[in-house]
């Protein structure tokens, strides 16, 4: 079993453009560090708004909820994390959805079922 994290990065544009990065593999302590780069790349690239599809996540630990969070507060400027999602996730395989929602991720970063529903979201 492949226990590296493998990221694509997708530019999108719906009613405001965003990022799309892909995961496939373990989201975990070894993988932590490529998904803070690949976020503070496309953050440098100019993008303001993140999709994380975790179609192909197989396991997420607390460090990899620790990365997801850390990406959050690098797109969300701290005068608007009550306001606005900046940030969201797509395509949760179950295992992965309900941890999430065991630790209370889904209050702030929210999952749709589906990339299209997770970009149609993202409104100016």
């Amino acid at each position: 079993m492949d226990v590296t994290l493998h990221i694509s990065k997708e530019k999108i544009q719906g009613d405001i453009p965003l990022t799309a990065l892909h995961l496939r593999g373990w989201l975990n302590a070894q993988s932590e560090e490529a998904l803070l780069a690949e976020a503070r790349i496309a953050y440098d690239e100019g993008a303001r708004y993140l999709l994380l599809d975790l179609a192909e996540v197989d396991t997420l630990t607390s460090a990899g909820m620790r990365a997801m969070h850390k990406v959050y507060k690098l797109f969300t400027p701290q005068e608007e994390r009550l306001k606005a999602l900046r940030v969201k996730m797509c395509n949760a395989p179950q295992q992965v959805y309900d941890v999430l929602g065991i630790t209370g991720f889904l209050h702030n970063i929210p999952n749709y079922e589906t990339l299209r529903e997770a970009v149609e979201s993202f409104k100016e």
